[in-house]
């Protein structure tokens, strides 16, 4: 049988064929439209969030920061010392952020080290945790945040981090940390449960938090949030 004769037993295409395939096609496309229009809308809600949070951080006033810098440095220490942290990473305040000098004040009178990141100079996304003290040569980054001059004597690797005190824009009580974007942090704690540590705490004020944070698969939730009126263990 010549393959002409092959073909000519099987019955030709219907439309109603041509009608699913075109179906099944326009579904496809309605999904992935679908799944864009919420990507879109969650980066949106995100965005808003952020600016409402920091909105409502930057409007404390100067005693209102203080007596919260005041209670939450104290909370903190508390939990450091239960965790017996010996190498601490922090931030420096920025943009209506808690303030940390009480904190580092507190770590250096404990003999306690710590470390401020830096923006890797060389991969893109990342950062450097550098050891702070008094003296420490600084100056701003692109963001307009102070962080430590680049030397290579005062890197200390992530893993030989005890605790990293986490900056936030906003965060939920499921632990969630929304940052402002950049995913540092997110990157730089991707597997900190596979060897326990640096272990992150997150440092906020109370206004910071929220019901619930639209979260991506890349967020890593904080296991202790600590605010000026609470520490909270997730």
């Amino acid at each position: 049988m010549s393959t002409s004769s092959k073909l000519s037993h099987f019955p030709p295409q219907s439309d109603t064929s041509h009608l699913a395939v075109d179906a099944a096609v326009g579904e496809m496309t309605d999904v992935a439209s679908h799944a864009a229009d919420i990507a879109i809308h969650t980066q949106e809600s995100r965005n808003q969030l952020r600016k409402s949070i920091r909105t409502a951080r930057k409007s404390l006033s100067e005693t209102e920061q203080t007596q919260a810098s005041l209670s939450a440095s104290q909370r903190m220490l508390d939990a450091l010392q239960v965790q017996n942290a010996q190498h601490v990473a922090l931030y420096l305040t920025h943009d209506g952020e808690l303030a940390t000098p009480p904190l580092i004040a507190a770590l250096w009178q404990l003999g306690i080290h710590t470390y401020l990141p830096r923006l890797h100079p060389f991969n893109a996304g990342q950062l450097l945790f550098l050891h702070y003290s008094a003296d420490t040569p600084m100056q701003a980054n692109q963001f307009g945040i102070l962080e430590p001059k680049l030397d290579v004597r005062a890197i200390i690797p992530v893993t030989e981090l005890d605790v990293v005190i986490t900056p936030l824009v906003a965060f939920d009580l499921m632990g969630n940390r929304m940052g402002m974007g950049g995913g540092y942090y997110d990157r730089t704690l991707a597997n900190w449960q596979l060897k326990g540590k640096p272990l992150p705490m997150g440092y906020a004020h109370d206004c910071q938090q929220v019901v619930s944070l639209p979260c991506e698969h890349w967020d890593v939730p904080l296991p202790f949030i600590i605010t000026p009126s609470r520490v909270l263990t997730f």
